[in-house]
């Protein structure tokens, strides 16, 4: 197995820990088989759809930083910062709109699938407003897929968290990449002028993911190729195109992120660049690189809990997906001695 620099001792004892420090209750609600349909049960909304796990506003603060334990050991220290700081953004929010009973710090679930071990596979999934992480784990080995990362504002500009922002380094990469582009290419790339564009088919846009395809509930989804490719680029842009996975990689620990980059990077006739608005640098805009092993999602969006009817580059979404059976860790479960008698006990069926 390749070995990918992850601290599984150091991951499954936190998550022993968690398990320590839970009721009998709290086990039986927090533990989920390998192979559960629970792992698709995350979502992004501010509102629970599925209550899945513990939650961490509703534990005792030991359980709730041991949960946040298994998070900081887990990715790398800049994604955990990362994290920890869409959290925190969502409860200034919670402050902003006068809603924290729903969006808080701490308003986020926390299951585990599969039994904590530094020899067999297992994993867990975090999420809530704003911060969704599935991550799958097998001895030295990580996948950290799918996930979805928001903020609205991006920035928080008052209070003990104030400088804290995220997602502008992807935004400013892809934005400098399609400026970069000549005139042909900014045209081939550019796949509909506006974000709510009527030349857009029935469906292409929607309310909630807006210019989204690959977001909760979106497994398995077949999402069109569009755009130029990589080789279509001079060096200078296939580093951009690098800069931007390695932000949409920033959760992954430093090699398994290098390795990952690396993967991604081979497909490079085969991985595509496409957007939609506008390309000043006043405008709001959505990009999505794929290829396949890797799809990244970029998107600006209009207010939900802030009064801009219009998408506005302070409300910001992204997504992440590794098709053909990457999501959840799904390939390398193919290739795990006797994982099929484990997941055969399940009776569960993926497609």
């Amino acid at each position: 197995m390749q070995d990918e620099g992850v601290p599984i001792d150091l991951i499954t004892k936190a998550a022993e820990n968690v398990l320590s420090k839970c009721s009998e209750e709290q086990k039986e609600k927090i533990q989920c088989h390998i192979d559960s349909p629970q792992w698709r049960a995350w979502s992004n909304p501010e509102f629970l759809l599925t209550d899945n796990g513990l939650r961490l506003e509703d534990v005792a603060p030991d359980l709730r930083d041991a949960i946040l334990k298994v998070l900081e050991v887990t990715l790398s220290p800049e994604g955990y910062e990362k994290a920890i700081s869409a959290m925190q953004i969502n409860h200034f929010l919670g402050q902003l709109v006068e809603g924290e009973t729903v969006m808080n710090v701490y308003s986020y679930n926390f299951a585990l699938f599969g039994t904590p071990s530094t020899m067999r596979p297992w994993g867990f999934h975090f999420y809530g407003h704003h911060l969704c992480l599935n991550v799958f784990l097998y001895q030295r080995q990580i996948v950290v897929s799918p996930w979805f990362t928001g903020a609205e504002p991006n920035e928080i500009d008052d209070g003990p968290w104030a400088g804290t922002t995220i997602l502008r380094r992807e935004e400013a990469a892809g934005l400098q990449l399609m400026q970069s582009l000549s005139p042909e290419l900014q045209k081939k790339t550019q796949i509909y002028k506006l974000m709510k564009d009527p030349a857009m088919p029935p469906g292409r846009w929607n309310r909630d993911d807006q210019r989204h395809l690959c977001g909760a509930y979106r497994d398995n989804r077949i999402v069109p190729i569009e755009g130029i490719t990589v080789a279509d680029m001079n060096s200078e842009q296939k580093a951009l195109v690098g800069k931007i996975l390695e932000e949409f990689l920033l959760y992954l620990p430093a090699k398994a992120r290098a390795v990952k980059k690396a993967h991604a990077l081979s497909f490079e006739k085969d991985t595509y660049f496409s957007w939609i608005g506008g390309f000043t640098n006043d405008d709001p805009f959505y990009y999505r690189i794929q290829n396949p092993v890797i799809i990244v999602e970029f998107d600006h969006h209009s207010g939900v809990f802030l009064t801009n009817q219009e998408p506005k580059k302070f409300h910001i979404h992204t997504c992440f997906r590794t098709p053909n059976a990457g999501d959840y860790g799904m390939a390398l479960r193919r290739i795990i001695p006797g994982l099929e008698d484990d997941i055969a006990k399940s009776e569960i069926v993926w497609e």
